[in-house]
């Protein structure tokens, strides 16, 4: 069985990474790719791809092909191929994204409570700048899509003293104090402090944070986004940044990615930007391969309904198999 691994780059991550799926995968025969251009000359040989991404030229070249493993949740970067054989297997990293997404978004909370962008312009510019700062005891959290991450985050929140919402479709969910359904998102945004995204993007939540829940939150309030670009209309964030409709900012995931160097959020003074690494830690590549190595076995002993994770990967709502439920 040929193993071909695309990574997104070459760096010291993803060079520690190949070295553990040598040790874990020893046996099989490896290939590796640093950037999925660079994936060229190993695709004909390959029967199974582990990756971010994949392109429709390889599908058309990789006659071998029967399975593909995501390095992630999300999928469209690798079912967006007109070429690919409909027999291929998808399956997904859905499911070890709670504890480092959650940590994630703490961090953001923290940085902006505290105003962390603020000391670090002011140690760049070597001033003693002293300010009054906030605390999350006592806030409420509104958590829109609430899944596994929520699951995670809700109960880190609680610890610190926070009161947990959530918008869901779900009744109940562990570490929350209260949910809400979508249609009432409008009526409860007001009474969140630090309102945290984490619903999957589809026809139904694209766009859902525009000018009108924007205008209705806080105007002191946080937003974080460590779910999905598209759910912010992100042109009507950024007037409400302006303008003081809402507080600060942390975001992980923009409409257009990476985020153009002309966009006015890099130089907002009340935002904190992340190159959409909220997923990954440095335990990121074992944890895959937990996946990874129970459907290998499964795969080779033609077990295939039992590997985990397979995604439908014709349906027109699996392109965001993620660790959200709105």
């Amino acid at each position: 069985m040929q193993i071909l691994t695309i990574f997104p780059e070459d760096s010291v991550q993803w060079r520690r990474g190949e070295d553990i799926i040598r040790r874990r995968l020893a046996g099989y025969e490896l290939s590796f790719a640093y950037g999925v251009a660079n994936a060229g000359p190993f695709v004909s040989d390959a029967e199974v791809v582990l990756s971010f991404t994949f392109l429709d030229v390889y599908a058309r070249a990789a006659t071998r092909l029967r399975w593909i493993q995501g390095f992630g949740s999300g999928v469209n970067r690798l079912i967006d191929m007109p070429s690919l054989d409909p027999s291929v297997i998808i399956t997904n990293a859905r499911g070890i994204h709670g504890r480092t997404v959650s940590e994630a978004a703490l961090a953001m909370m923290f940085a902006l409570a505290r105003d962390v962008p603020r000391m670090v312009r002011a140690q760049d510019r070597k001033q003693w700048d002293v300010f009054p700062s906030a605390l999350l005891h006592g806030k409420t959290l509104g958590v829109f899509g609430v899944g596994a991450i929520a699951e995670a985050l809700a109960p880190k929140c609680r610890a610190l003293g926070m009161c947990t919402n959530g918008i869901s479709g779900r009744a109940h969910a562990p570490g929350f104090d209260v949910l809400y359904p979508r249609n009432k998102m409008l009526d409860v945004v007001g009474g969140f402090d630090v309102f945290v995204l984490l619903a999957p993007l589809d026809e139904t939540t694209t766009g859902a944070i525009d000018r009108a829940v924007l205008r209705a939150m806080k105007p002191g309030a946080m937003l974080i986004n460590v779910g999905r670009g598209g759910l912010v209309v992100e042109s009507e964030l950024i007037a409400a940044l302006r303008d003081g409709a809402i507080g600060s900012a942390g975001l992980d995931t923009f409409e257009i990615e990476p985020l153009s160097p002309d966009s006015p959020l890099w130089t907002l003074p009340n935002v904190l930007i992340g190159p959409h690494n909220a997923g990954r830690h440095d335990g990121y590549v074992d944890d895959v391969l937990d996946i990874f190595e129970y459907n290998i076995a499964c795969y080779r002993d033609g077990r295939f309904a039992e590997m985990r994770n397979i995604i439908d990967w014709r349906s027109p709502v699996a392109k965001d198999a993620t660790d959200h439920t709105a």
